[in-house]
């Protein structure tokens, strides 16, 4: 059996005990870095072999992995942190897991995306989770026009959440600022962590405050509440 384990977004005690146990009685634990899960699995005193799946050896890798659970080891797979599969790897294994018919569980837990959503103020009942914005500006441009049109043009009150990483906050909330105006956005940094914060502004005042972002970044808006 493959078990889908969600782990700790930040701290460390965010994890269940369900999860514990199913670490601690599968034969390897597949991950995205030995280093991030080494340091989960030591603190909870847990030795296990670790497999490395990522974007880069996802095809390679998964064909072996799946032999190993053809031959009846049961194997868990986490992501760097929160749930597996939301932006991050494992999706390709999962799909070849259900077409042999090989059994996979997944085991409930930490979830950025929904932790960010409940601490926003925001409205939670309707929401769309769009991943990280496209590397490129043009991609990323036509994404944005496509929101607002499908935004307005529904008339939906949905909130909307991606992830965004440090080096690219401002481009993607300058870039979006042409496209919906400068409205209210909420920033969730640091979630769980000692210094976490969800704050919410306005486009222009995070252009002047935010200088050098560091860390990851959800940002959530709702153009009916900005």
């Amino acid at each position: 059996m493959l078990c889908i384990i969600a782990t700790p977004i930040g701290n460390l005690k965010d994890i269940t005990l369900r999860s514990l146990e199913a670490l601690a009685d599968c034969e390897a634990v597949i991950c995205e870095d030995t280093r991030r899960t080494g340091l989960l699995l030591n603190h909870y005193q847990i030795k296990k072999s670790m497999i490395v799946l990522n974007d880069y050896n996802e095809y390679k890798t998964f064909p072996q992995i799946i032999e190993r659970l053809k031959s009846g080891e049961n194997l868990a797979l986490v992501s760097d942190a929160g749930t597996p599969l939301i932006s991050d790897p494992g999706y390709k294994l999962v799909r070849e897991c259900l077409v042999q018919n090989i059994p996979v569980d997944s085991l409930p837990g930490s979830s950025s995306v929904i932790t960010a959503l409940t601490l926003s103020g925001l409205p939670p009942d309707k929401f769309m989770f769009l991943g990280y914005p496209p590397e490129k500006t043009g991609h990323r441009i036509k994404l944005f026009e496509s929101l607002k049109l499908h935004l307005e043009g529904a008339k939906l009150n949905q909130t909307i959440i991606m992830f965004v990483s440090p080096h690219k906050l401002l481009k993607d909330i300058t870039d979006m600022k042409q496209f919906f105006g400068d409205i209210e956005v909420s920033l969730a940094h640091e979630l769980t962590k000692i210094h976490q914060s969800v704050e919410k502004k306005a486009i222009s005042e995070w252009l002047e405050t935010l200088k050098s972002p560091k860390g990851e970044y959800i940002l959530l808006f709702n153009l009916a509440s900005s």
